[in-house]
């Protein structure tokens, strides 16, 4: 089994308010473990942010709701490790326009 160290990132400042922006899917035969993932408040106001995993049954799974952050900052959204499985999708969503860039650590195991 092979371990691969990846950084996937999401250049925000262009995409509508309240809109999903896909991060990562999962490719076939692979398991992967979210190591971090850091979003980046790009405005002059504070907004709110959701962290979802779609999963392969289709199953939106919070795992952070209307996280808040203030003008200038960034937040570490994963208080730990996640697995996602072949198919799951990690997606981010902010309540502002053109507001939020996303970094994600991760391991693919194959």
């Amino acid at each position: 089994m092979a371990n691969t160290f990846k950084l996937f990132t999401e250049d925000g400042s262009s995409v509508s308010g309240n809109t999903d922006m896909t991060i990562y899917t999962v490719p076939s035969s692979t398991t992967t473990i979210c190591i971090g993932l850091t979003l980046a408040n790009l405005t002059t106001g504070s907004i709110t942010a959701d962290v979802k995993i779609v999963n392969a049954d289709g199953d939106n799974v919070f795992i952070g709701k209307n996280l808040p952050i203030p003008t200038g900052s960034s937040l570490s959204a994963l208080a730990g490790k996640i697995v996602l499985n072949t198919g799951d999708v990690l997606k981010i969503q902010s309540d502002t326009a053109n507001s939020i860039d996303t970094a994600l650590s991760i391991m693919e195991q194959t």
